[in-house]
């Protein structure tokens, strides 16, 4: 007898193992202290990231495919809205992956955990 644990499909949109594959950016720094979508302030500093779609509070890890380095992000913004671009990384979390004289990088981003619902 199988249940439905017997399945194997893939992690729905937002769950823990859900995947995306793209380009990923990074925050100018002009936007250091401006408000994000979720009503905090951006600090450079703070391991955070933009997704268009992710619900706030989702954690995910980022791999930079060209250096193979990853970093831990919480979702805490919406963007990046650049055709392609699937996640913007705050200043920290793009120079723990090696992106930053890049600018875009090709990256494969992984939900560790999902987002609390309330």
């Amino acid at each position: 007898m199988c249940l439905s644990s017997c399945t194997s499909t893939a992690p729905r949109f937002g769950e823990k193992g859900y995947s995306e594959q793209g380009k990923a950016s990074y925050y100018a720094r002009k936007f250091q202290g401006r408000k994000m979508a979720n009503g905090d302030k951006y600090r450079r500093g703070k391991l955070t990231a933009a997704h268009k779609e992710l619900p706030f509070g989702t954690k995910v890890k980022v791999t930079n495919l060209q250096t193979n380095k990853t970093v831990k992000v919480k979702i805490t913004d919406r963007g990046p809205f650049v055709r392609g671009r699937i996640i913007d990384l705050s200043e920290a979390a793009a120079k723990r992956v090696g992106m930053m004289d890049a600018g875009v990088a090709p990256v494969k981003m992984k939900v560790i955990k999902s987002a609390k619902t309330e």
